[in-house]
C-alpha cells in the first residue's frame, strides 16, 4: 500500500506542477534538470567525444558474429548457417544477402558522423578547439572507411555528406564509383592532417594519421585493381604506390617479429588501425566460443577448408603440389610457419594435448564431446584465438583485438603496385621483407613475369589469411571465377586403432559456383525499394 501512495502523491504533485505553469508560457521553454539538450551537446568538447566515442563502437569489425567473408571464399566454411551455402552456390540474390548486408550498418556509422561534422562546424570551442578539430579529423576518417568498404562491396553509392531534413529529397541516385573514391582520398587527407601519429593514455586505439594513410592505400589499390581499371591504367598504380610509400616513409610501423602475436599483443608495432576489445570489462565478442575446437568447448562454427592449405608453402618455399618432397599421407611437416599459426590441424599441439580430427572417436571430430560442434573440413582456425581460455563460454573469452589495417598489408600494398608499373626487383625486395620476419623466415621470392604475379597474390593469402582481404582481393583481380567455382574440400582422417597409423583422405563436401555479376554485391532490395532511384548491380 505504501508503494502506491508514493506513486499516487508523484502524480497528485505532478499534475499541479502542470496546472501551476498552465497559463506560463516561460514554463515550455524550461530545460529539464535530468536532461541535457542537444544543444548542450555540441558547445561541450567532452560530450562530444562521447557521441565520438559511440561512433567507434558501431563500425563493424571481422569479431562480429555472422559477418564473416572468409566463409564466402576459397578460406573458409560456415557451419550451420544456410545463407552463406546459399551464397557459395551461386544464389546471391538481393534479398537473400545477410551476411554481406552491410549497407545499413556502415550507413549508420555514416549519419553519425554527418551529424558530428555539421553540428561541430558551427560551434566556438576555444581551448578546446584542437580537440574538436582532432575529432572532425576521426568522423572524416570513420565516414570515409565506411564509404570504402561500401565501394569495395557494391561498386558507387550514394555519396551523402550531411543529415537530411526533413524537406529534403531522399531519393538519391548512385555515385560512380570514381567519384566515391575521389570523394574518400579527399576526406582521408583532410583527416590525416588532423589527426596525431600517435596517441598515449585512454585514447590510444583511436585513428591516428597513419590509419587515414593506410585506408587510402587499401582504396587506391583496390581502385587501380582490373575489376574498375580495366584499360591497366598506370597512373592509378602510380597512386596507389605513392600512398603505400607515404606510409612506409613515416618510419612509425616495423613488423612485429613473431607473427602469431601480432594479433594477440595489443598495440604492438604492426598495427596501424584497430579495434579494442577488453572482455573482462565488458564482453562484446565470444571468439574463442565460437572458434575453438569442440573438444575444447567450442563452437566450430567457422573453419579452414583444406583448399587453405594449398596455399600454405614448404620450407622449400614451394607450394606441396609443387614440392617433390610433400607427402600428402604426411601433410602438415616442413610447411611455412605461418600456416601453424593460423590453422589448428589434426596432430598440432594445442594447449595440453594434440587436436584430434581424426576417425573413429577424436576429441574434435563428430565423435567427440559434443560432435555437432565439430568442424565439417578436418581444421579449426588458430590465428586470434587466446589459447589460456579453458572452457570458452559467452562470458570467458579472450580480448583479442580486430586490426583493420597493419603494416604487413601496407608493404604488400606497395609490392603490388610496383610489379604493375614494372619494377620488379622493388616489389620483390618487399615481398621479402614480409618472408624475413623473424618467426617466419621464408626463402626469398626470385621469380618475374607471371610467376611473380602469382606469388604476390599467394603471399596475401598467407599473410593475410582471415583477416577479411581474401574476398576482396579475389573479386579486384577478377580471379573469383576461377578461385570460387571450385568444390570445397574437406580431410578425412582414418586411424587404425592398433598401429596408431594415419590415412588421409582429401574429398569434395560442397560445392561453389561464382557468376559474373558476382564480382559486386547487389544493392539490398529492401534499400530498392524504398528508392527506386537506387540502380541495381547488373544481372540481379
Amino acid at each position: 500500500m505504501k508503494y502506491f501512495s508514493k506513486v499516487y502523491c508523484m502524480i497528485s504533485g505532478l499534475l499541479f506542477l502542470l496546472i501551476s505553469f498552465s497559463c506560463n508560457d516561460s514554463f515550455l521553454e524550461r530545460q529539464p534538470l535530468d536532461k541535457l539538450s542537444e544543444e548542450d551537446v555540441w558547445k561541450d568538447a567532452n560530450l562530444m567525444q562521447a557521441f565520438v566515442n559511440n561512433t567507434y563502437a558501431k563500425v563493424v569489425d571481422g569479431f562480429k558474429n555472422d559477418y564473416w567473408p572468409m566463409c564466402l571464399c576459397d578460406e573458409a566454411y560456415r557451419r550451420g548457417r544456410a545463407t552463406y551455402h546459399t551464397i557459395n552456390q551461386g544464389q546471391l540474390t538481393p534479398v537473400n544477402m545477410i551476411p554481406l548486408n552491410y549497407w545499413g550498418l556502415y550507413y549508420t556509422t555514416i549519419t553519425d558522423c554527418n551529424i558530428f561534422l555539421e553540428k561541430s562546424s558551427n560551434g566556438e570551442y576555444g581551448s578546446n578547439q584542437s580537440l574538436v578539430d582532432r575529432m572532425i579529423g576521426e568522423m572524416k576518417f570513420l565516414r570515409a572507411y565506411s564509404y570504402m568498404r561500401l565501394i569495395a562491396l557494391h561498386g558507387g553509392v550514394p555519396l551523402i555528406t550531411k543529415p537530411f531534413g526533413l524537406q529534403d529529397d531522399f531519393l538519391l541516385e548512385r555515385n560512380t564509383y570514381e567519384e566515391c573514391v575521389d570523394f574518400i582520398v579527399k576526406e582521408l587527407d583532410e583527416a590525416a592532417d588532423l589527426l596525431p601519429l600517435s596517441y598515449t593514455g585512454n585514447d590510444i586505439g583511436r585513428a591516428t594519421k597513419g590509419a587515414a594513410l593506410a585506408i587510402k592505400s587499401r582504396t587506391l589499390l583496390y581502385a587501380a585493381s582490373p575489376l574498375h581499371n580495366e584499360s591497366g591504367d598506370k597512373s592509378k598504380w602510380e597512386k596507389a604506390a605513392a600512398a603505400a610509400k607515404v606510409i612506409i616513409d613515416l618510419n612509425v610501423y616495423s613488423l612485429y617479429p613473431q607473427y602469431k602475436d601480432v594479433f594477440l599483443k595489443p598495440y604492438n608495432s604492426e598495427v596501424i588501425w584497430d579495434r579494442p576489445y577488453n572482455n573482462q570489462i565488458k564482453v562484446e565478442h565470444s571468439l574463442e566460443q565460437w572458434f575453438y575446437p569442440n573438444g575444447s568447448g567450442g563452437y566450430g562454427q567457422c573453419h579452414p577448408i583444406h583448399n587453405a592449405t594449398e596455399f600454405f608453402e614448404m620450407k622449400s618455399g614451394l607450394l606441396p603440389k609443387d614440392d617433390p618432397d610433400f607427402d600428402p599421407q604426411n601433410p602438415y611437416v616442413n610447411r611455412d610457419p605461418r600456416f601453424y599459426d593460423c590453422i589448428l590441424y589434426d596432430g598440432a599441439p594445442w594447449q595440453d594435448r594434440e587436436i584430434e580430427t581424426f576417425l573413429p572417436g577424436g576429441a574434435d571430430s563428430n565423435e567427440g564431446n559434443e560432435g555437432w560442434n565439430a568442424t565439417l573440413t578436418g581444421y579449426y582456425p588458430r590465428k586470434f584465438v587466446d589459447e589460456s581460455i579453458i572452457k570458452p563460454t559467452a562470458s570467458n573469452t579472450g580480448s583479442s583485438h580486430w586490426i583493420y589495417t597493419r603494416y604487413g598489408e601496407i608493404l604488400l600494398n606497395y609490392a603490388e603496385a610496383m610489379f604493375y608499373l614494372g619494377n620488379e626487383e622493388e616489389c620483390r625486395k618487399y615481398l621479402n621483407m614480409i618472408r624475413d620476419r623473424e618467426s617466419v623466415k621464408m626463402p626469398h621470392i626470385t621469380d618475374s613475369g607471371l610467376k611473380l604475379e602469382q606469388r604476390i597474390r599467394n603471399e596475401r593469402y598467407v599473410e593475410l589469411f582471415f583477416e577479411e582481404h581474401r574476398f576482396f582481393d579475389v573479386r579486384r583481380w577478377k580471379i573469383a571465377m576461377e578461385t570460387d567455382n571450385k568444390p570445397a574440400y574437406k580431410v578425412n582422417i582414418l586411424k587404425d586403432l592398433a598401429t596408431g597409423k594415419k590415412t588421409y583422405e582429401y574429398v569434395p563436401f560442397q560445392e561453389r559456383i561464382f557468376y559474373e555479376q558476382n564480382y559486386l554485391v547487389p544493392i539490398p532490395q529492401s534499400e530498392i525499394d524504398k528508392n527506386p532511384n537506387l540502380k541495381q548491380n547488373p544481372y540481379y
